[in-house]
């Protein structure tokens, strides 16, 4: 198995965590108060706004006149992806809510951006040992549940433009190997889910399953994740039923909502 890509660092600091969730709370969602920023993060109102006026000294966010704060310049995302993204997460968020209650595990929505996925939203179950908030992070596509189910979507024609054009920064580990890659999308397109076991991060696993536009193209992948000593294979037809009848309910609100 390739080495995980991602492992939490083993000393932590606080203050660099927050500013990074800060800044991607900003350019995933359009703009926040003091006050919600706050709240998100799980801090004091200081906290936050001294987070967010660092940010702003770093050009990584402004404040407007109404004093809400939005991605500065190092964070602007073109407009038609973060309406796009905006759009996608607001839906999203009260069906990921619903997929915690139901199935007690973090759940998350995913897009992809050539070789890669971003974690636009995600919301952390209550249990002392979970998988936490991914919301931000960026991963190759091939290391995880929603960018193989996105990259099953793919022709074969447009899957090799996205490797041909996908940076690899280098790194082996990054590049997958076409005639497995392959195999294992043709498979995810007959299962219409994926499972990732420690692909991503040591320690956990995540079952996901596509969330599709009106024409049936695959806008998001819809997931959970959970340290893998609690992952169970009998509940699997039990986890992808879930997240099939809340991506269909997410599809339908996305429809209404054009």
């Amino acid at each position: 198995m390739d080495k995980p890509l991602k492992t939490p660092p083993p000393y932590p600091i606080a203050s660099v965590d927050h500013a990074l969730r800060a800044a991607a709370i900003l350019q995933l969602e359009g703009g926040a108060t003091v006050s919600q920023i706050a709240e998100r993060l799980g801090v004091a109102r200081s906290t936050a706004h001294r987070v967010l006026a660092m940010l702003v000294y770093r050009d990584f966010a402004v404040q407007d006149e109404d004093r809400l704060y939005r991605a500065g310049p190092v964070l602007e995302l073109a407009a038609h992806s973060q309406s796009l993204v905006s759009r996608l997460r607001t839906a999203a968020m009260p069906h990921l809510h619903q997929v915690v209650d139901l199935l007690g595990e973090t759940a998350n929505l995913t897009v992809r951006t050539g070789g890669t996925v971003r974690f636009i939203a995600s919301v952390e179950c209550r249990q002392a040992l979970r998988v936490g908030s991914r919301e931000g992070m960026v991963f190759p596509a091939h290391r995880t549940t929603a960018g193989l189910l996105l990259l099953a979507d793919l022709s074969d024609e447009e899957l090799d433009e996205v490797y041909a054009t996908a940076p690899h920064h280098d790194r082996p580990a990054d590049a997958p190997d076409p005639a497995r890659l392959r195999t294992e999308l043709k498979r995810l397109r007959g299962n219409g889910f994926a499972v990732n076991r420690e692909r991503s991060e040591r320690g956990l696993i995540a079952v996901g399953v596509p969330v599709r536009d009106r024409e049936g193209t695959a806008l998001a992948g819809l997931s959970v994740s959970m340290p893998s000593v609690r992952y169970d294979p009998h509940r699997l037809p039990s986890l992808v039923a879930a997240l099939n009848a809340t991506a269909r309910a997410l599809e339908e609100d996305l429809a209404e909502h054009r």
